[in-house]
């Protein structure tokens, strides 16, 4: 098991993380979710946020990630959240035309506790088969 640190603490925090488009709207493919993608990693990047497992499905996202406890996981919602709305509303006119805000207010996130994280990148991964079914 990886710890991470920074000035004040040592620390291993991950969580799921899940968030849909208004109206639960399936506008999270092609050209989007390639874009999404990007985003979202630069985002993590830029606030040393670890994304562990992604999964962009046609109205939802799953992300594992792997975050700095005293930042804040809503924090870094906020910011994955808002930047990539801002983002993809501009660059793409039929997600503007189509919501009048990319995402819904709400998003679900869990700790890992004590659940192998092998079990859950599986359940993640998993999403995008079982949902083409």
């Amino acid at each position: 098991m990886e710890y991470r640190s920074n000035r004040n603490i040592l620390f291993r925090c991950i969580y799921h993380v899940v968030w849909c488009p208004k109206y639960r709207r399936r506008v999270l493919t092609g050209p989007v979710e390639v874009r999404l993608r990007e985003i979202l990693y630069a985002i993590a990047e830029q606030l040393q946020v670890t994304i562990m497992e992604m999964e962009v499905m046609p109205d939802h996202v799953h992300l594992l990630l792997d975050a700095d406890p005293t930042f804040g996981i809503h924090r870094v919602v906020k910011r994955l959240k808002g930047r990539s709305s801002h983002d993809l509303r501009s660059e793409f006119p039929s997600v503007k035309s189509r919501l009048p805000t990319l995402w819904t207010n709400s998003y679900f996130v869990a700790t890992t506790g004590g659940a192998p994280l092998s079990a859950i990148k599986k359940y993640i991964e998993g999403q995008k088969r079982e949902g083409e079914v």
